[in-house]
């Protein structure tokens, strides 16, 4: 197995988050008049889920874009993400029942940072509720606090929290039973990006984007991307393919961390 990165994003990088954040707005508001041009879906549920100490106030304006393209998108509605807390654990299995049944259809699952290492335990535990999951700067390869620049925050409310989530997250070796695509940045600031990293494979991908981690829910790569993996028709999940002219605001994908040299030299 290659090494796995020992520490966290670099200073400079976690110190300008909130400033690159703003830009990456800046960039979607001056997107927004090609957002019609974005693949439109076929109307079935999708359930976004925030990260860390955010709600679904964060996660408005990708949820706005979503629905505008077609898609009957749906927040948590459960208040601030503030870790696996009981209520934060049963209220997003009810949520995503709750919606299967609405709509007679799997719901996909689009989580942002903590969001997204939920999203994928609920399509572990409900495959057939789970159309496919997108994540965005989750960190589901963890293997230590120091990757993270949010262990403290996670920390400070762990004694609210159904056992804890330990290390790694998730088994390396296990692949989702859904379509599963992890989208990450070398830029973030808050977790190192190899820990974001999906393994490939039939259904599963990995997709770059230069952005901050606190803008991803609105940098205009990443809405094109949750956009163009959303609007797949059921059962025909193909890998993405930036078009030639957006091809350069998205980098080459990294392969992941476990079994890669070239990963871990990268770090």
């Amino acid at each position: 197995m290659a090494r796995q990165p020992r520490g966290g994003p670099a200073l400079p990088l976690y110190l300008s988050e909130p400033g690159r954040a703003a830009v990456d707005f800046g960039l979607f508001v001056a997107a927004r008049p090609l957002l019609h041009s974005l693949p439109h879906g076929d109307g079935h549920p999708v359930l976004v889920l925030p990260g860390l100490l955010a709600d679904d106030l964060s996660t408005r304006t990708l949820r706005a874009t979503l629905r505008r393209l077609d898609h009957r998108v749906h927040g948590w509605r459960l208040g601030r993400n503030i870790g696996p807390t009981p209520t934060c654990v049963d209220g997003m299995r009810r949520r995503l029942d709750e919606l299967a049944e609405r709509y007679g259809r799997p719901v996909s699952l689009v989580g942002w940072s903590l969001g997204g290492v939920f999203a994928r335990e609920l399509a572990r535990a409900t495959p057939d509720s789970v159309r496919q999951v997108i994540t965005m700067g989750s960190p589901f390869r963890l293997t230590c606090e120091s990757q993270t620049r949010a262990a403290r925050v996670f920390a400070r409310f762990a004694h609210l929290h159904v056992d804890g989530l330990s290390f790694p997250l998730e088994s390396e070796c296990t692949p989702l039973p859904v379509p599963a695509t992890s989208i990450y940045s070398h830029s973030d600031g808050i977790v190192h990006w190899q820990t974001c990293l999906e393994t490939p494979g039939p259904r599963a991908e990995n997709i770059a984007v230069h952005a901050s981690h606190l803008g991803l829910g609105h940098h205009p790569a990443v809405v094109y991307a949750v956009a163009d993996r959303l609007a797949q028709p059921a059962g025909t999940w193909q890998p993405f393919r930036a078009p030639g002219v957006l091809r350069p605001v998205f980098p080459r994908p990294d392969v992941p961390v476990a079994g890669s040299p070239r990963s871990a030299t990268a770090a």
